[in-house]
């Protein structure tokens, strides 16, 4: 049984940190070595008063009107481990262990909330404020994994981000607190990290942490301190420090090559667990430009490219980043689940596996794929920065197909 959070980092960096004018957010999702990661992309809609969501245990009350989403999520499940909106929110969760031991009653699981927060949420606060009223209607529990033979639960945290602030929210079972960020480099991984500065927190917080005898009062209220299981919240310093060592002028690039740092054990590669997916995305403060949202879709950042996403009208859909769809028939969604394991793999993922037995088996093909890739990332992102420093409005006809050539060129690469 892994009882260890899989080893997650997240990051966001403001300005003084970061280039001028831009909010850069970043994550590696580290999860299951064999579990595939899809991007997919959700329009913005509206819906009949009344009508319910199937997340991906339960189902809940749908909103009026829904946000569109960009998602990077394990391909079982509804929610999603990373993503943004059409807004300029961002939003990125990460399991965590407290003292409280969490359900495995099915509920809402921390990914759903990601993507609920996205659905709902025009600013990072509102995404916050769905968060924390769900958890409190539906409360958090279920599998976090796609595995039939034990039921792998944790608690929440999140990074929520948008062009002008980020929270850091932390949650133990319907429990919560979070702290505001304007300025610098903040990273959060699998532990607590909240501890006296706290700018909005669960009413009755307070009341329940002493009525179980975790606090008396007397002094300074530490919620990493209270709801540690034992010393383990420490601050994911390893990361961070790479990005503080930038001096202020944190990119895209500089967040990119954080997020591919194996020595620091922010890029994961262990027995148990890789980092099957990762985003970069980077907000401008000012709401004349538009966000820019990097996708790998592939697992191990250091042999993935990031490939540019914007929002725009009739956004053009990308099915080779889509895992296979088995509607009702699927393992995931059957009683007792997951009884066996589907393909999930949706054809950059294959392409990708190829490519990565290239480069553990061919050196020198292997280095000059890996070169002609990072080229290619290296085009998206000099691309990306002309958008971002011009003075003309962006045509979103020049940028409907974006992602969608990014993946197609990456494929082509693999062939």
């Amino acid at each position: 049984r892994m009882t260890a959070a899989p080893p997650s980092y997240c990051f966001v960096a403001f300005p003084p940190c970061s280039r001028d004018g831009l909010v850069v957010f970043g994550k590696n999702s580290a999860r299951p070595r064999d579990e595939v990661q899809e991007v997919v992309y959700f329009a913005a809609a509206d819906h009949e008063p009344g009508s319910k969501v199937e997340c991906t245990y339960i189902e809940i009350e749908q909103v009026p009107r829904t946000h569109a989403v960009v998602l990077s999520r394990p391909s079982w499940l509804w929610g999603a481990e990373m993503g943004a909106n059409e807004h300029g929110v961002c939003v990125a969760n990460e399991a965590t262990v407290t003292r409280e031991p969490a359900s495995e009653s099915e509920a809402l699981l921390g990914m759903d909330l990601v993507r609920l927060g996205l659905e709902r949420g025009t600013t990072a606060k509102e995404a916050l404020d769905v968060i924390v009223a769900l958890l409190e209607e539906h409360g958090q529990g279920g599998n976090y994994y796609e595995d039939g033979s034990s039921c792998h639960t944790f608690q929440s945290a999140f990074l929520i981000v948008d062009r002008n602030e980020a929270w850091i929210l932390e949650t133990s079972g319907k429990y919560w607190a979070a702290e505001k960020i304007t300025e610098g480099v903040k990273c959060i991984c699998n532990q607590l990290s909240l501890t006296t500065k706290i700018d909005a927190e669960h009413p009755e917080l307070r009341n329940y942490v002493r009525s179980q005898g975790w606090w008396n009062g007397d002094s300074d209220f530490n919620f990493s301190e209270v709801f540690s299981l034992a010393d383990d919240h420490l601050a994911c310093s390893s990361g961070r420090e790479s990005l503080e060592r930038q001096g202020g002028d944190v990119s895209a690039r500089a967040m990119i090559d954080v997020l591919r740092d194996k020595n620091s054990g922010v890029c994961v590669d262990s027995e148990s667990f890789l980092t099957t997916a990762s985003i970069v995305s980077v907000l401008p403060q000012d709401p004349s430009f538009p966000c820019v949202h990097y996708f790998t879709g592939t697992p191990d950042p250091s042999r993935s490219i990031f490939k540019p996403f914007i929002f725009v009208d009739d956004v053009k859909l990308v099915p080779k980043v889509q895992s296979p769809s088995f509607g009702n028939a699927d393992p995931a969604k059957k009683s007792p689940r997951f009884q066996e394991k589907p393909d999930r793999r949706h054809e950059l993922y294959k392409a990708h596996q190829g490519a990565r037995a290239l480069l553990d088996s061919d050196q020198d093909k292997g280095q000059k794929l890996m070169r002609i890739m990072l080229d290619l990332e290296q085009q998206g992102l000099e691309a990306m920065e002309d958008i971002l420093t011009r003075a003309e409005i962006l045509d979103p006809a020049e940028v409907v197909d974006l992602f969608y050539d990014c993946v197609d060129t990456e494929l082509k690469f693999f062939k």
